[in-house]
């Protein structure tokens, strides 16, 4: 799938969130407020990944890791647009820096 494909369903689905949100609560939820709830999906990760090496006793947890890599990457998608990066460009930029640090690290 074209990540730019990604984003718009990613988008489409806030824009859906920010209506329940508006009518239950008043207002939609804030980049920040994503962003713990981005923290807390990261920790159900961390969880289910600890499970799948006997850590923790966690029913279907490999099943469950790649749902919660999906809510992480939907999250990290909604937050940047909200911030309006262009996560796609400062990916590979990122990628370009992180490599050319390992290849630094090697000389």
């Amino acid at each position: 799938m074209e990540f730019q494909k990604m984003v718009h369903r990613a988008m489409d689905l806030r824009k859906k969130y920010d209506l329940k949100e508006t009518e239950l609560y008043g207002s939609s939820s804030t980049a920040s407020q994503l962003a713990e709830g981005f923290a807390s999906d990261v920790s159900n990760l961390i969880k289910f990944m600890q499970a799948e090496h006997g850590q923790r006793d966690i029913a279907n947890s490999t099943d469950r890791i790649e749902s919660q890599l999906a809510h992480c990457l939907w999250s990290v998608i909604t937050i940047s647009q909200m911030r309006g990066i262009d996560l796609e460009r400062a990916f590979m930029e990122s990628m370009d820096r992180l490599e050319t640090h390992m290849m630094e690290a090697d000389e």
